[in-house]
């Protein structure tokens, strides 16, 4: 079988995502598809969010911070943001999403829009609510671990 001509095949976007959740969430690439997926047709129904054919071709999540490559049709971009947005969870842990930006080719994508990790996430034991509670560090965040969950604060707060 012959391919189409270059001027009759389909053309794709590709959207730099980060992502972003407490420190104990393990969630994979397939999890986040499927909450993908779910978005997308909760928002648009089946016709729509199949025009968009919102495909996660790359993802990393590792100590509460990641980032995702997702593919969709090309003038989709809008409604795929759209759909990115609707993603509150993934698995029950909460997560939050950010579009860094859309490209032509999945390379540019990666070089332009996702950042590698500086640092590990540093361990260690805060005051909070006249307690000492363990905690998890990054670049000027800090989630500390209480008996309900995790609290989010800054470097600021501690200070």
């Amino acid at each position: 079988m012959k391919h189409l001509p270059k001027h009759l095949r389909q053309r794709w976007r590709y959207l730099g995502v980060a992502i972003e959740t407490w420190p104990d969430a393990a969630f994979g690439r397939r999890d986040f598809q499927r909450e993908l997926w779910y978005a997308a047709q909760n928002l648009f129904g089946d016709a729509g969010s199949a025009d968009l054919d919102m495909t996660v071709l790359r993802f990393d999540l590792a100590d509460s911070d990641g980032a995702a490559v997702v593919r969709t049709r090309r003038d989709e971009e809008p409604r795929a943001r759209a759909a990115l947005a609707c993603v509150a969870a993934v698995d029950g842990d909460p997560v939050g999403i950010r579009v860094r930006g859309v490209s032509g080719t999945v390379r540019a994508c990666e070089e332009n829009y996702i950042h590698r990790r500086r640092e590990p996430p540093d361990q260690r034991h805060v005051a909070f609510e006249d307690a000492e509670e363990p905690a998890v560090a990054r670049d000027g965040k800090v989630d500390v671990r209480t008996p309900e969950g995790y609290s989010g604060a800054t470097t600021l707060d501690f200070q």
